[in-house]
């Protein structure tokens, strides 16, 4: 980690807050319980615990790895349905393939993000291809789940393969770091990744002892994930480490900064910064289904129960399309 990068970031336009930002402080840090996803592959629950009113738009979001598999090892999911929301699949080491029953797919690797607008719903898996299964290997990435407001829960399913070589590659004035914009903005630099609900997505690389301070909307909400390394977060220097999430207050500018010292196997701070405008929707979320209402969610059951959400492919066999 990571996958992608640069020699020389000084090379790229940098982004700093105004001198007049108004800081945003931090409400909470919270460490993400460790659990398994799919078939086994460990993940870490980078949002449980903290309340939905500063997570909106975002759902919830899974660090997948890192793990260094054996041949035989590596897992994926089985076929599951979606319908409501946006799923958002950043691979930083490792390949997975994808495929849902519309016929839509292909494989995601390095640096690259898939991002499906499940909409009205379909089925969906997602697994380590054959190859890679063999031989054992590297893999690391992130799932964000991104809600769809009420118009667009219901709209047609969509992919965005985004490659790594599109994101938006910025840095600090002193170089410090190195910023991809995979979705959104930054201080008027656009990432490839289309959004509905407006959201700002950004991998941070924040080398030993640097600070960053960036402009945020102030209409968003700031979050902060860090997913190797150590630091802080906020003007005061709350400590943070791998697995905890920093929730930031109200504001225009968001400070992370990395630790002089850094672990001997990570030798940057790796930080995910997400902020998203608040839809502010009543939201009822059961499993793989996120809607407006109760009756909405039984509905979505009811047609995934039925088929409506759409059929298995033939040349992968019979399923369960497990939950």
């Amino acid at each position: 980690m990571p996958a992608v990068t640069v020699e020389n970031p000084l090379t790229l336009p940098r982004v700093a807050a105004p001198a007049d930002a108004v800081a945003r402080p931090v409400l909470t840090v919270t460490t993400a319980p460790s659990g398994f996803e799919g078939e086994g592959f460990p993940v870490r629950r980078a949002f449980a615990g903290i309340n939905y009113k500063h997570l909106d738009p975002f759902i919830m979001m899974d660090q997948m790895g890192e793990v260094e598999y054996a041949p035989g090892e590596p897992k994926g999911t089985p076929w599951h349905p979606h319908r409501g929301f946006e799923t958002v699949t950043y691979i930083i080491d490792g390949t997975f393939d994808h495929q849902d029953s519309n016929g839509g797919g292909g494989t995601i690797t390095d640096g690259d993000t898939q991002w499906m607008t499940a909409g009205a719903g379909l089925l969906h898996i997602e697994a380590p291809p054959q190859s890679l299964v063999m031989s054992g290997g590297l893999f690391h990435g992130l799932q964000l789940w991104v809600n769809l407001p009420a118009k667009d829960k219901m709209m047609a399913p969509r992919y965005q393969d985004i490659r790594g070589g599109t994101v938006q590659l910025l840095t600090t004035p002193d170089g410090g770091a190195l910023l991809r914009v995979i979705a959104g903005e930054l201080d008027g630099h656009q990432g490839p990744g289309i959004t509905h609900t407006p959201i700002t997505m950004v991998h941070a690389t924040v080398a030993p002892g640097a600070e960053i301070t960036l402009p945020w909307r102030e209409d968003f909400n700031g979050l902060a994930y860090v997913m190797a390394g150590r630091g802080s977060v906020g003007v005061d220097r709350r400590p943070i480490h791998t697995g905890q999430t920093a929730v930031f207050g109200t504001g225009t500018s968001l400070t992370v900064r990395a630790d002089e010292r850094q672990d001997s196997h990570t030798p940057d701070l790796e930080v995910v910064l997400l902020g998203g405008q608040p839809i502010r929707e009543p939201m009822a979320h059961y499993g793989p289904f996120v809607m407006n209402t109760r009756q909405e969610l039984q509905q979505a059951f009811e047609d995934f129960q039925k088929g409506r959400l759409g059929t298995i492919p033939a040349v992968h066999g019979m399923s369960d399309g497990g939950l």
